[in-house]
């Protein structure tokens, strides 16, 4: 009888390829996202004068469209809640600039959203149901609002944007 060696290793590398094909899969088929993208705040230290900007390339205006933040902390981040400010310029050039509050921990203290390890995920709702008005290219600036300079525990910073009722 002949014994042939088997390589664990490498049935663990099929099962991860097969994990993260089934993972791409279902994020590659969600048609009602028009955009979406997460910057990383180097060093998880979200400096005042960093200000992520994301152009978003509109093209529908009959519909009516979400605006979502993503946010990912450590378990560093020495707050309950994180301000920010939300400036949006249209194509057109007209300008608007909000102020929003994202709640990141239960009054017990737990972090909201999905952990793994030390690092939470959350998504928020910035404005629903948003008719844009024209066509073309918006600017989203975001600028963490919380009087300062340093910010510790902020990994990343996204926008997402996708049709309302998809």
């Amino acid at each position: 009888m002949i014994r042939r060696k088997t390589n664990k290793l490498c049935g663990k590398y099929y099962i991860v390829l097969i994990f993260f094909a089934v993972a791409a899969a279902f994020t590659a088929c969600n048609p009602g996202v028009v955009y979406e993208k997460n910057i990383r705040i180097p060093g998880t230290l979200w400096n005042r004068g960093n200000v992520p900007v994301f152009e978003v390339g509109i093209e529908d205006t009959l519909y009516p469209h979400n605006l979502l933040i993503n946010l990912r902390n450590t378990g560093e981040y020495p707050r309950s809640n994180l301000f920010l400010f939300i400036s949006v310029t249209s194509p057109g050039g007209s300008h608007t600039r909000d102020t929003l509050e994202l709640i990141l921990a239960e009054p017990s203290g737990k972090w909201k959203g999905r952990g793994f390890g030390s690092i939470w995920q959350n998504r928020f709702y910035y404005r629903r149901n948003v008719f844009f008005p024209e066509r073309g290219i918006y600017k989203f600036e975001v600028e963490q609002a919380m009087r300062m300079e340093d910010l510790p525990g902020i990994t990343d910073i996204g926008l997402r944007v996708e049709l309302s009722g998809r």
